[in-house]
């Protein structure tokens, strides 16, 4: 270990930045919400009005002198003048101070990691000042995975703190709690913003912890959408519930990919559905989901596109609530907007779509179809889930309730993924086009003037490659 990073509390500790350029203003930001008492100064001129932070102090257009550096903690120099700027660091460091000049390692007391403010919880990455880049790359990798409420689970521990230390005096027991604490719905309640609901579950597993009885495991599902099979297309809220499962119970249009970003040793669970074969029911699954969050895990439904898009979400929902069961739900892109994004498909256009409507072309069986005649509106988008297989039936309807039959389709299979297909036709050629393409994978129907717009397969451009 070639640095060592010290946590330097700041409540009431003098920082002195030192600069008007935009490295030292980089340096006045990291403590503009921090409760240190921050002075600044400009020996070059103070910036222009609309380059300083908001809320900065006023900058004093001078070199501070020892008076100014009396009592500082941190100070940062960011001058052109590099004797300058060596001479305000001796200065501080006679002072009592630990001096910085930016971009000078060899000259300055410590260096400034790459950090990652969430409160009460920070988190840096430092590379003793050979590669900042480097360390700002591994930062934005750690923040894409830290959830930005964070700081409210740090601050619900910090007021429990002095009672989990008395009710617990055993210091392994009380690492176990605090492990135990942190993986459960407590955590997520924190995080969520739910600081009231998140108190008592925290409360219940203290007492449970301190009570010769072992109290039962309480567990929590997520019910999240998976998108519409890209990994990059995950929101950040997903990535972090993947990465914390101990259970996935998820679809067949789930890919490997996104599958792959899930905590390794986590329990999966398939009940994939394709169109007459549910090989696990949906009240099946439902109990599934109830009985491992009984059993105490942390259970990530995870269903293609979005949960709450033809994705019977809010059945499954409503079961785990009813179960007495927390549950917490995550949307995802739901495919309709995956698949109009990667073929240049606008939903909505000013000039020839002023309403898009999702609609499905497999209703539930004995349950009331779409109306039609209501859909079948000009410069009206149509995203059609579920509808390949009813495409004669579709055409049928539109055209007879008054859709043009040259009125533009699209069909995108695979949206999003390497084997994406999207081809174009007309709409009273949607059933030929859709038996051309021979499909296999998820595939929705796009119908209205915007379809127009899409790029189809045949439309991209060659790349030719000499010989």
């Amino acid at each position: 270990m070639r640095v060592f990073l010290a946590s330097i509390p700041l409540e009431g500790a003098k920082v002195v930045v030192v600069g008007a350029g935009e490295p030292a203003l980089a340096k006045l930001r990291l403590f503009l919400n921090s409760p240190a008492a921050l002075a600044w100064f400009t020996p070059d001129g103070a910036p222009a009005v609309l380059e300083a932070p908001q809320d900065a102090p006023t900058p004093v257009t001078r070199i501070p002198d020892a008076a100014d550096l009396s009592g500082a903690r941190l100070v940062f120099i960011a001058l052109p003048d590099l004797a300058a700027a060596r001479d305000i660091a001796e200065a501080a460091r006679k002072a009592g101070a630990q001096a910085n000049i930016v971009d000078q390692p060899d000259f300055s007391d410590f260096h400034t990691p790459a950090l990652i403010d969430r409160d009460d919880v920070v988190v840096a990455v430092a590379t003793g000042g050979s590669a900042p880049i480097l360390a700002r790359d591994l930062r934005s990798r750690i923040e894409a995975v830290l959830p930005q409420g964070v700081a409210s689970v740090a601050r619900l521990a910090g007021e429990l703190r002095g009672a989990v230390k008395e009710s617990i005096p055993d210091f392994l027991a009380r690492r176990r709690f605090w492990e135990k604490a942190f993986r459960s719905p407590a955590a997520d309640l924190a995080a969520d913003g739910r600081m009231a609901e998140a108190r008592r579950e925290m409360v219940r597993l203290l007492n449970a912890a301190a009570s010769p009885r072992e109290e039962a495991a309480k567990g929590v599902v997520h019910i999240i959408g998976a998108g519409p099979g890209d990994p990059e297309l995950l929101t950040l809220k997903a990535l972090r519930a993947l990465q914390d499962a101990d259970v996935i119970i998820h679809d067949k249009l789930v890919s490997v990919e996104v599958l792959d970003r899930a905590r390794r040793d986590a329990k999966r669970i398939y009940v994939g559905k394709a169109r007459g074969d549910h090989s696990v029911p949906q009240d099946q699954i439902e109990q599934l989901m109830i009985a491992e969050a009984r059993a105490g895990h942390r259970v990530v439904r995870l269903k293609g596109g979005d949960p709450f898009v033809f994705g019977r979400g809010g059945e499954e929902l409503e079961a785990v609530r009813a179960a007495g069961i927390e549950a917490i739900v995550v949307p995802g892109v739901t495919a309709a907007l995956a698949c109009a994004a990667s073929t240049g498909l606008p939903l909505t256009h000013r000039d020839h779509a002023q309403a898009v409507t999702f609609v499905t072309g497999q209703p539930k069986p004995g349950g009331q179809g779409a109306d039609w005649a209501r859909l079948a509106a000009p410069n009206h988008t149509l995203a059609v889930y579920m509808g390949a297989g009813q495409a004669v039936q579709i055409t049928a309807d539109l055209i007879a309730a008054g859709r043009d039959g040259a009125t533009p389709v699209a069909v995108v299979e695979n949206g999003s993924r390497p084997d994406q297909r999207a081809f174009k036709g007309r709409l009273d050629d949607l059933p030929a086009l859709v038996a051309r393409m021979e499909l296999t994978g998820p595939a929705l129907l796009f119908i209205g003037e915007t379809a127009a717009l899409a790029v189809a397969d045949d439309e991209r451009p060659r790349i030719e490659v000499a010989a």
